[in-house]
């Protein structure tokens, strides 16, 4: 069974949307070498629409980050979109036609690498309280964003996690990879 992962940039009070306001300026060697490791091993994307959308407007075209550029442009990609229609301009991108936990419950099933969630918060957080996110990975910014989507909300079920890997970098980040607990 194919394993289902994903990785978000994280400030220090839980933010995770728009981590270019946040993140740049911590990013570093480190950071940038446990990427490429968790790109390595994958060959399929899930992205919902918001994050295919900033994406699709710039990867394309984009040469100052060639090794991410290099993977992400022509791995086979599924939006998630109740808006979006075929065919999709970014190349190798499909649209997820049945419901998001059916569709990732069959392509775990599938032949293949990993499956990384890429940027995409709601997806991540659906497929982690259906149960099928296997691995979460936080990248903790040395940062305080202030405001901004979180990836835990109140309310949210009580979900077990268990710490596989962390490190830090040079510039203070905090690289925590969590198992998916479900018992």
């Amino acid at each position: 069974m194919r394993k289902v992962t994903a990785g978000l940039f994280h400030s220090v009070d839980g933010v995770v949307q728009d981590p270019f306001k946040f993140q740049f300026d911590s990013f570093d060697e480190d950071l940038g070498k446990g990427l490429t490791k968790m790109i390595n091993t994958v060959d399929t994307v899930v992205l919902g629409r918001v994050s295919y959308q900033e994406w699709a407007g710039y990867w394309p075209d984009a040469s100052r980050d060639e090794d991410f550029a290099a993977f992400i442009n022509p791995v086979e990609k599924f939006v998630v979109s109740r808006t979006l229609s075929e065919p999709l301009e970014w190349e190798n991108s499909h649209l997820v036609e049945a419901p998001l936990e059916e569709f990732v419950a069959d392509l775990k099933k599938r032949d293949g690498g990993e499956i990384a969630v890429c940027g995409s918060i709601s997806v991540t957080r659906q497929l982690l309280f259906a149960g099928l996110l296997d691995e979460l990975t936080l990248m903790t910014h040395p940062v305080v964003a202030g405001s901004g989507r979180r990836l835990f909300e109140d309310g949210d079920p009580l979900t077990r996690l268990e710490l596989k890997d962390q490190y830090r970098t040079s510039k203070g980040n905090v690289v925590s990879t969590y198992s998916v607990r479900n018992d």
